[in-house]
């Protein structure tokens, strides 16, 4: 079974998320702050991270650097999260360690292929 993060501080898209994604097939974690998700991240890796652009306690930046500096044998997909196409946080992520982005408030259809896509890179 897949297991995904999604570190978002709105309630809201992490509940969203895990009704699209949570399954037999995928087990969805959430954390409202990026200390929380890291501190998660060392206890048990994840598959695929996804990191809102926007964290009230630390840059998304810092969060994917920090996962990426974990030794393990997982080596997770990781995606920004944002509310708007903005290139230099983008490239500031991927600098960091991501592998893409993906575009708040997602539907269905959007989550589902964004990680249709993951999974065939992964």
């Amino acid at each position: 079974m897949k297991r995904c993060m999604f570190i978002d501080h709105s309630s809201v898209i992490r509940k969203v998320a895990k009704r699209i994604l949570g399954g037999s097939d995928m087990l969805v974690i959430e954390a409202a702050r990026g200390f929380d998700a890291v501190e998660m991240c060392t206890a048990d890796m994840p598959d695929i991270i996804v990191v809102d652009g926007a964290l009230p306690d630390m840059q998304a930046e810092d969060v994917i650097r920090r996962v990426r500096a974990m030794d393990g044998p997982i080596r997770p997909q990781i995606l920004i999260s944002l509310v708007e196409v903005d290139v230099a946080s983008i490239m500031r992520a991927k600098r960091a360690g991501a592998q893409g982005y993906l575009l708040k408030p997602f539907n269905r259809t959007q989550l589902l292929e964004c990680f249709r896509t993951l999974r065939i890179a992964a």
